[in-house]
């Protein structure tokens, strides 16, 4: 099995060893060990909380670089809705589709199109009766690593249809192929990330056996490139609207806009990884039941909340919506024949068992309770001095074998004042025999 790739990295040179992305990672996957952090892969959902919340700037993302196109022979865009959203200029979409192609892409595929090829693909599903409900979206991957990890008993509940990400870069190569005659390999799909989540699911798939996207480049890298080019396109004129979209496919960039698109009124929305802990926590004790559908987004206000993205997320939301006003309900939709096969899942998607204490049954409930142990003589306060999100996971961190006791500061702190009392203990018991032996004399 080739070595899993995870795109936030540390930068342990800008890193100054505090605790700041140590107590916001959501599967307390990061550690300060030796004065500077270090991330734990296996729990890593590569949700980019910790780019976000660095004060030091020590958290990036692995991207490719926009010269990467170069590559190819003939190169295709593929723009989420979420990046209509960066621009103040939205009186016309053309211009952002024009700036692109003036970048050196051939030809401009908007995964808003997907989307709504997406939606109408899940409608079709949501009115049968073979999924587990409530359905959860398959579209956000750092929600889809985290219930691999925290959540394995939902992971059918997972919606089984690929992203549209996926769904545009296969259809996106399938017309340039038929348009150039060019062999696949010759074309260059590049999708721009709004998060590293999405980078790591490309050399990652879930749920398929190979992504379709070759590249995935920054929005925040390719912002300024493309305002550039955007202002050189509004001085030369713009052509006719040439959209490929309306407002069910451009709503899917922020939170709600997939599940209203599913046209049932059993559905919720939630984003912010911390409220979507919440809700798959509340799907495992079996309190959303009456729910048909839930949408999850790691990232704030969805993916217009990526940390790969420049503007505000609640001002591209509004950006977003006043465009979304202006556009046909859908452009797209699929047969009603039924589901492209290459729109569905063709891998089967396993547990991440990365939590579990030991292999062996066993030994894991021996070490539970060892675990158990030493979490009781902790403070209980959770201050992180130790490097560890939490005193629980401090313990876990000793009975693995990757710290010690003394990590804890008040351990610490109660171990040397007993050494400090006894001293004094001894040194008084010393100088009240001396006291006796003079007396005697």
């Amino acid at each position: 099995m080739s070595e899993y790739f995870h795109s936030v990295t540390l930068n342990t040179e800008l890193c100054h060893g505090c605790i700041t992305c140590v107590k916001r990672c959501p599967t307390e996957a990061i550690r300060v060990r030796n004065g500077k952090a270090q991330i734990i892969e296996g729990r890593c959902i590569d949700c980019g909380e910790c780019i976000r919340v660095c004060p030091h700037h020590a958290k990036y993302a692995i991207t490719d670089p926009l010269s990467s196109i170069k590559e190819f022979k003939f190169k295709v865009v593929l723009p989420p809705p979420s990046l209509f959203g960066q621009y103040k200029r939205q009186e016309d979409l053309e211009l952002i589709r024009a700036g692109l192609l003036k970048l050196g892409f051939d030809a401009v595929y908007e995964v808003a199109a997907a989307a709504e090829l997406v939606s109408s693909a899940t409608r079709q599903l949501l009115n049968g009766d073979r999924l587990k409900k409530p359905v959860i979206s398959s579209a956000c991957p750092a929600v889809l690593r985290l219930i691999r990890i925290r959540f394995p008993n939902l992971i059918d509940n997972i919606l089984p249809l690929s992203p549209p990400m996926e769904v545009a870069a296969m259809l996106a190569r399938r017309r340039a192929v038929r348009e150039t005659g060019l062999s696949p390999e010759d074309i260059g799909i590049a999708f721009l990330t709004p998060c590293p989540a999405k980078v790591t699911s490309i050399r990652n798939p879930i749920g398929i056996k190979k992504s379709e996207v070759d590249l995935a480049i920054s929005v925040s890298e390719i912002y300024p490139a493309l305002l550039s080019a955007m202002n050189e396109c509004a001085e030369e004129g713009l052509g006719p609207d040439t959209a490929q979209s309306g407002r069910t496919g451009m709503s899917w960039g922020n939170s709600g806009g997939e599940a209203a698109a599913t046209l049932t009124t059993g559905y919720l929305a939630a984003d912010g990884i911390e409220n979507v802990i919440n809700v798959l926590e509340e799907m495992e004790d079996d309190r959303l039941s009456d729910q048909v559908f839930v949408e999850l987004n790691a990232c704030p206000a969805g993916c217009v909340g990526g940390v790969l993205n420049i503007e505000n997320p609640y001002v591209a939301v509004t950006r977003m919506k006043h465009l979304q006003a202006y556009r046909p309900v859908s452009c797209n939709s699929i047969s009603e024949a039924g589901i492209p096969p290459d729109m569905k899942w063709d891998a089967k998607v396993e547990p991440i068992d990365t939590l579990r204490l030991d292999p062996s049954p066993t030994e894991s409930i021996r070490m539970m309770g060892e675990l158990e142990e030493i979490e009781s003589r902790l403070y209980g306060l959770d201050c992180g001095s130790c490097g560890a999100p939490s005193c629980r996971a401090l313990a876990e961190d000793i009975v693995r074998g990757y710290s010690t006791e003394d990590a804890c500061i008040y351990l610490l702190k109660d171990k040397v004042e007993s050494v400090r009392d006894s001293l004094l203990s001894l040194t008084i018991n010393k100088r009240d025999k001396g006291e006796v032996h003079k007396h005697e004399s």
